[in-house]
Formats: structure tokens, C-alpha cells, sequence
């Protein structure tokens, strides 16, 4: 979808936590949904038929499997021997912050850039890791090795998440696990990607057409060829080797470095798909695993398809969004029905295209501000009054949220970098533009809300200059795999529910988790107890429930936050 990377809403909690900034603040570039699903959301009425049809793809090789088997194995004893010397860690990767956990440090790992040639070129993955407490309240608990975790992306680190024991949400997991997370290939300093020059990425203002002319189709064409050529030629020969399945074998590397026989887990968003095939790839060196806002991972929707049921998904989020900003008009004065409130927004974009506010904030940027609040709930009350205020002559609350920050462009650009990389990479994509015209404007006519921003996101692809995989087919035996708990919020559109029913069908053994009535993308230590009880329970004892269960929504968000309208 968009650039840069998804976090859980977890994770945006655990940094707005440690930052101590609004809990509605915009990234500074666009955000990546999670990947990506494909129907209907249990409950909600379907869409009028919105084809997504078969597309004609080049030929790919099927995974190959031997050689890479082998350098994996080469790879993790290496690393077992070697372990991870630890030093301070980069405020940059792992922010200072106040009462930071004791024994935080970070270091590297090494990984071969081919695993078909583990003796060849080695990279090298940063990786933050904060020993267990050992203290529950007054209590002395065990140590159960290391924990883990994966925020998604592709293109966000997960560094951060050694500090989570400092919340009370993770205290008691903490107290059992080192907290370990890390930058996969290509993120931070992971062997950094590149596409293009951070100075001109994420340019603003922009526009964002939702039924876009046929002279905008043919700039934007241009645009995904060069992009798909500065990748090239930034990022050189190695490119081919970022993917999901390579992702996969750096984090049995990874379990090796740590001294741990088998993997304890969590991956979100993107990081449920790779944390899948590890899972199928590796079912015996898996411990625990939770996947939280889980991808559909059937081949055939990796990942043309799926984004265009995202976008589909996001149409049904976005009217949640209006329905509840319909619902306080009292407060925000944006309209009394969900059309009204289109109707603002219609006229918020019509103004930013004719006079962009603060020169920087255009209807690209209003679109991105309201389609984070389509992941996280926390988000549409200052999203609301930020649209409301703007109407009213105060623009300040909307460039404060949707203007790109300078500061962050060399971070996002990386983001998008391995973003695009990965999911090019991983899958066969139509490399016909009429293709992408056709099932994108077809699309459009029931969901415009996001549907050609996303295309034009994932176009690069059409044209990527190097070779496709086909997609494994992850599937598990029963039996041949430890339990794995899946949580999923029902109405999530970063990914839809339908991906957690494919996800638990593929997985013999696991256990899906749903938070009804709820579109929060990542669940797992939000502020629902029910879903973190059950989390919890699976991390400390292995124990879950003896078939899929259920949590009721959390709270809807509070209106007010943010500016009140007048």
C-alpha cells in the first residue's frame, strides 16, 4: 500500500508510550498497510461485485529448496558458535527513554546475502535485546528463553521492542523473556535499501484522484518505471535477495545467534506472513508462535490480489470512520450522516488541491491522515477535529498532522525501499498496464477510497527489474507443529479477517483469537484484556483455549480529543 511501514497498533502504543506524543500522531510519511487479505468481512453487507480477476502473470520459479536448506543450516551453526556480541545501542534504532530497562543492548548478526551460497557474501542485522526481570510483582519466575518480535512492514524494525517490558501491559511477559527485536534485511542499518534520493521522496503537496484522467495514468506509469529502475541501480545485484522467504531463514539465524533451540515468536501485520512460512519451512524448530493481524498467506492472493482487496476492505473502514464522526456532530459539526461527512471531506480536498496548506499538505496528505485512522480507532478523534478545524479557518491542526517531516525521509525512503523490494520479489505481478488499468478502475467505482493510491504504491512492480518467486504454499501437518495462536480484529482492512480464516485453516493446530465488532489492525497488548489475557496465558504456559474464541470489542474512542470544532 502506502510507504514506509505498518506497526501494529500495539506498537504504535508501546512508541507513543515511550515518546510521550499525542496518541493520534501521524507518521510523517505515509503508513503500509499490513498485507493484505481478500473477503468480505464477517457481518458487513459485500460490496456490489467488484471483479478481481484472474491476470496473466509471467512464468517464475517455484522456491527452490536444497541448496538454500543447506546454507540456512551452515548459516544458523555459524552462528550458534558465534552468538551476538553485544554493545550500547544507536538512539537512532532504540530511542533513549526515561528509566530505560536494565541490560538493554544491541548488536549484530550475521547473514548470508544468498542462502544458496552461505560461504559467499554476509550481511549484517541489527538486534536489541533486554534480559527477563525475572520478577513478577514480588514474585521469582523463571526465565523461558527469548521472545521474539516482528512489527510488519515489509520495511519497519522491530528494535524498539526491547523496551516494551517498561509498559504494564508486557511486564509479566517480560518478566519470563528476554525481549529481543531487530531490523530485518534491508531496514535501518540491516543492509539498507534504496530507491531514490530521500530529498525527493515523499514530495508534497500531492493529489490524490479518485477516478484519476488518462494524462494522470501516464505520469504516474513513468513514475513506478523509474522508481522500479532506481531500486536497481541504488540497491545493485543483491537486490533479488530481499524477500519474504529469505526473511523466513535470517530468523532461524537469528534463533541460533540467540542460543535458543526453538523459536518463541510474534510477528504482526507482514510479519504473521513470513512468521507462517518459518512456521512451515521450520515446524520443528518452533516453541510458540503468535500472529497477530494475520495475512491471508494462500499463494494465488500474494500479492496483486490481495491489495486489491485491501483496498476493497478499506472502503468498508473508511465508512466506519464516517459513521462515527456522523455520530458527533455535535462535536466536530462535519455532518449529522455518514454522506455529510464524505461531503466535508470532499470539500476539504477540493480546497488543499486549489491551495495546499502550510504548502505542504494536499489531498495526497489528507488521504493518507484519514487512511491511518482506517488501522487504529485511537486515530479519528483528533483526525476529526483536525478536518473539522481546517473547514473553520484553522489549519494548523491538519499540517501538524499530515505534513512530511525532513527529518524522517531517509527512514521512510528506506521503508519504502524494502516495502516495494519484498512484495516484488516474493510473487509473480501482471506486467501489462492494461491489467492494472482494468481491475483498479473497475475496482474504483465501489471503493474509491484508497484503491488507486494503493496501485499506484505496488505499480513498480509491473516493471521490477529482477526475477520473480512463486510463492510458497504454507501448509502444516497435524501434528507437525507446536500450537500457534492467531488474534485478529474482525473488521481490520490492513488485514482482512478473511486472512485469519485462511491462516488458521493452513496451520494444523492453531487457535484463532477474534475481537468482534472491532477494526484496530493488531491487537495483541491493546488495550482489550480479554485478547491480552489470552496472549499472555499462550506465552507463559502454552495453555489455549480448546477451540477459536472471542473477546468483545474495546471501547469505541472518546470524541473530543484533539481540537474541538469552533
Amino acid at each position: 500500500m502506502k510507504a514506509a511501514a505498518v506497526r501494529s497498533a500495539a506498537v504504535s502504543l508501546l512508541l507513543t508510550a515511550l515518546a510521550t506524543t499525542p496518541v493520534d500522531a501521524t507518521p510523517s510519511h505515509p503508513a503500509t498497510p499490513g498485507l493484505r487479505a481478500t473477503h468480505s468481512l464477517p457481518g458487513v453487507p459485500s460490496l456490489p461485485a467488484a471483479p478481481i480477476p484472474a491476470a496473466p502473470f509471467p512464468s517464475a520459479p517455484f522456491p527452490s529448496g536444497a541448496a538454500e536448506l543447506r546454507g540456512t543450516i551452515v548459516a544458523a551453526l555459524r552462528a550458534r558458535a558465534t552468538g551476538i556480541r553485544y554493545g550500547t545501542c544507536d538512539p537512532a534504532e532504540v530511542p533513549a527513554v526515561p528509566h530505560s530497562p536494565a541490560g538493554l543492548r544491541c548488536g549484530t548478526v550475521a547473514v548470508p546475502l544468498d542462502y544458496a551460497r552461505p560461504d559467499g557474501k554476509q550481511i549484517e542485522l541489527t538486534v536489541s535485546r533486554t534480559p527477563a526481570t525475572g520478577k513478577d510483582g514480588g514474585r521469582k519466575v523463571p526465565r523461558q528463553g527469548a521472545l521474539v518480535y516482528d512489527p510488519g512492514g515489509p520495511g519497519a524494525t522491530g528494535m524498539y521492542f526491547a523496551l516494551a517490558g517498561t509498559l504494564p501491559v508486557w511486564k509479566r511477559i517480560a518478566a519470563a523473556y528476554d525481549l529481543v527485536g531487530y531490523a530485518p534485511r534491508g531496514v535501518g542499518r540491516s543492509a539498507p535499501l534504496s530507491c531514490e534520493d530521500p530529498k525527493q521522496f515523499g514530495k508534497a503537496p500531492t493529489l490524490a484522484p479518485t477516478h484519476p484522467s488518462a494524462s494522470y495514468k501516464r505520469e504516474r506509469v513513468a513514475q513506478a518505471k523509474a522508481y522500479a529502475r532506481g531500486c536497481a541501480r541504488r540497491s545493485g545485484p543483491g537486490l533479488r535477495f530481499f524477500d519474504s522467504l529469505n526473511n523466513a531463514r535470517d530468523l532461524d539465524v537469528l534463533r541460533a545467534a540467540l542460543g535458543e533451540d526453538r523459536l518463541t515468536f510474534m510477528g504482526a501485520s507482514y510479519g504473521t506472513y513470513y512468521g507462517s512460512l518459518y512456521a512451515a519451512m521450520f515446524p520443528a524448530q518452533v516453541r510458540r508462535m503468535v500472529l497477530d493481524a494475520p495475512v491471508d498467506p494462500d499463494p494465488g492472493q500474494i500479492w496483486y490480489r490481495s491489495n486489491l482487496a485491501q483496498s476493497a476492505a478499506f472502503e468498508k473502514r473508511w465508512a466506519d470512520v464516517r459513521d462515527w464522526i456522523a455520530r458527533h456532530d455535535d462535536v466536530y459539526r462535519l455532518g449529522d450522516t455518514p454522506r455529510k461527512v464524505q461531503g466535508s471531506y470532499d470539500m476539504a480536498a477540493a480546497r488543499l488541491a486549489r491551495t495546499p496548506a502550510g504548502g505542504k499538505v494536499g489531498p495526497g496528505q489528507l488521504q493518507n491522515a484519514f487512511l491511518t485512522a482506517g488501522y487504529y480507532d485511537a486515530y479519528w478523534p483528533g483526525r476529526a477535529a483536525a478536518l473539522s478545524a481546517y473547514l473553520r479557518g484553522d489549519p494548523k491542526p491538519l499540517i501538524a498532522l499530515a505534513a512530511p517531516d525532513a527529518g524522517s525521509a531517509a527512514a521512510a525512503e528506506n521503508g519504502s525501499a524494502v516495502y516495494t523490494a519484498v512484495e516484488c520479489n516474493d510473487a509473480p505481478w501482471p506486467t501489462r498496464w492494461a491489467v492494472w488499468d482494468r481491475d483498479n478502475t473497475l475496482l474504483a467505482r465501489v471503493a474509491p477510497f484508497e484503491t488507486w493510491d494503493n496501485a499506484w504504491m505496488n505499480l513498480p512492480c509491473a516493471y521490477w527489474p529482477a526475477p520473480r518467486q512463486r510463492p510458497l504454499d504454507v501448509r502444516t501437518a497435524p501434528g507437525a507443529l507446536p500450537p500457534v495462536l492467531l488474534l485478529a480484529a474482525e473488521r481490520d482492512a490492513a488485514a482482512p479477517y478473511a486472512g485469519a480464516l485462511e491462516m488458521n485453516r493452513r496451520l494444523a493446530g492453531s487457535l484463532l483469537v477474534t475481537e468482534r465488532d472491532a477494526g484496530t489492525h493488531g491487537i495483541g497488548g491493546g488495550p482489550n484484556h480479554c485478547v491480552n489475557g489470552y496472549m499472555e496465558d499462550y506465552l507463559l504456559t502454552g495453555r489455549l483455549p480448546a477451540r477459536n474464541a472471542s473477546c468483545a470489542p474495546r471501547a469505541e474512542p472518546v470524541p473530543g480529543g484533539g481540537r474541538k470544532a469552533g
